[in-house]
């Protein structure tokens, strides 16, 4: 097996240098890039940029890679396909790899009932969709969505967006009727209780605060949640929290809207992260690597939900046959070479790994994941708990430069989410390395 990872020239080489000079030329601005990786190929669990070094690539392409580059059974798949047709519009014809998908996904999705999908090309299409159809079957014009939320960045989905005032800075006005609430953000929690002695406050805090004093729940349609916040922070919502937030939903005739686009997918060791906290979502929405690296969202419901009339919502790509092959792949590869019980395995071990490596470090300040969807946060000290930013970036870049591609979300996390086919020895090699740059960064800094 050859070594991984490998550097060859100090990244960004001079290619990519080339390379990233044409692109602020000539792409919109409004993209920001983690850092100067051209990526060349990619195979496996290891990406290689066009000056020749091979990164373990511990993001997975923004977790859309779940079964890695290029796994031999997606790209055949796609070929026959691609030897068939290209495209002939979900939205106006029909065609089988459409409708075997959909089954698919109505099996791996948490629920027993009868599920409609309907198919768009992204993540924040299959919110724009969820949005729309809670608002038809319901009647209702109001949402709740969560501080700290990403759900994508068109008007709709933006509506609910509230990780960073950039995402949403000069787009206002934005869709009216949705109310933020706070994230059970444990580590951080803005109501500075203590779980589990809180008693789930942050959820009586919507029925006491919000709905008697200035939202009617009679008029609330949805409300729309990450199991596991992403852009937020990679933060995990206690045991029992789902299980409360649906008490309060069913209370009030309201309806949940499980954003599964990132951590859905076998990511945390289960088809749908909402399944570890044993709650069956209304809606569910998945994208990224449903298709692996193909654009695909789904917007899965409940058949008695999903009653809009023809005309109300459609998408002329959405369904595309190419995706479509690619995602029926996807699930059969996470089956039959049990990436589910990998994910399981491996992301254990790594958080085993990082809680014993935390102990003696000052700026690990939080571990927490499940399965592959792991956040490292960085603060200055632990007892003021201050987010680290420039700390948490730096050990990105050195990371990177050493060969394993990691990157930040929230104020100050690392995320570790490579492929779930990641092997032990990969993972040993990665983990090491990130190591050694916390030491070296807190070393520096202190």
């Amino acid at each position: 097996m050859p070594e991984y990872p490998k550097i060859v020239v100090r990244p960004p080489g001079p290619k990519a240098r080339e390379l990233v000079q044409m692109d602020e030329a000539l792409i919109s601005p409004s993209y920001v890039r983690f850092y100067p990786l051209v990526v060349e190929s990619g195979k496996g669990c290891i990406v290689k940029d066009v000056d020749g070094n091979e990164y373990i690539d511990f993001n997975s392409g923004l977790v859309c890679l779940n079964v890695g580059h290029n796994h031999p059974k997606i790209v055949d798949a796609v070929k026959q396909q691609c030897n068939r047709f290209l495209h002939y519009s979900n939205t106006d014809f029909y065609y089988r790899e459409v409708v075997d998908l959909a089954g698919e996904l109505c099996k791996i999705t948490p629920g027993s009932f009868s599920k409609k999908v309907y198919f768009g090309n992204s993540g924040t299409e299959a919110i724009e969709a969820a949005i729309k159809l809670t608002k038809w079957h319901t009647r209702k014009p109001l949402f709740l969505g969560f501080i700290s939320a990403f759900h994508g960045r068109t008007m709709g989905a933006l509506s609910f967006t509230a990780s960073k005032p950039t995402q949403r800075r000069h787009f206002f006005p934005l869709m009216p009727g949705v109310t933020h609430v706070p994230y059970p953000y444990c580590y951080r929690c803005p109501f500075k209780q203590v779980f589990p002695e809180c008693d789930y406050w942050c959820v009586d805090f919507i029925d006491d605060f919000i709905f008697h004093k200035y939202v009617p729940p009679e008029n609330v349609a949805a409300i729309l949640f990450e199991p596991i916040q992403g852009e937020g922070g990679y933060v995990v919502a206690p045991e029992g929290y789902f299980k409360r937030l649906k008490k309060l939903a069913d209370k009030y005739g309201i309806l949940l809207i499980d954003d599964e686009i990132q951590a859905g997918m076998g990511r945390t060791g289960r088809w749908c992260a909402i399944e570890h906290w044993n709650v069956e979502p209304d809606v569910v929405c998945m994208a990224k690597a449903l298709a692996s690296g193909l654009p695909l969202g789904a917007t899965v419901a409940k058949a008695k939900i999903m009653d809009w009339e023809g005309g109300s919502h459609a998408s002329t790509f959405g369904g595309n046959p190419v995706a479509c092959t690619a995602a029926i792949a996807t699930i059969n590869v996470i089956r039959e070479e049990n990436l589910l019980e990998n994910a399981s395995r491996q992301g254990n071990y790594i958080i085993r790994r990082l809680h014993e490596y935390a102990e003696k470090s000052e700026i690990v300040g939080d571990v927490r994941g499940k399965g592959l969807m792991i956040g490292i946060e960085i603060v200055e000290d632990k007892k003021s708990k201050k987010p680290a930013a420039r700390k948490a970036k730096e050990i990105m870049m050195r990371s990177w430069r050493r060969g394993v591609a990691i990157i930040t979300c929230g104020e100050s996390t690392v995320r570790i989410a490579p492929p779930l086919n990641i092997t032990r020895e990969l993972v040993d090699i990665a983990l090491e390395i990130i190591e050694d740059v916390i030491h070296e960064v807190e070393k520096e800094t202190t």
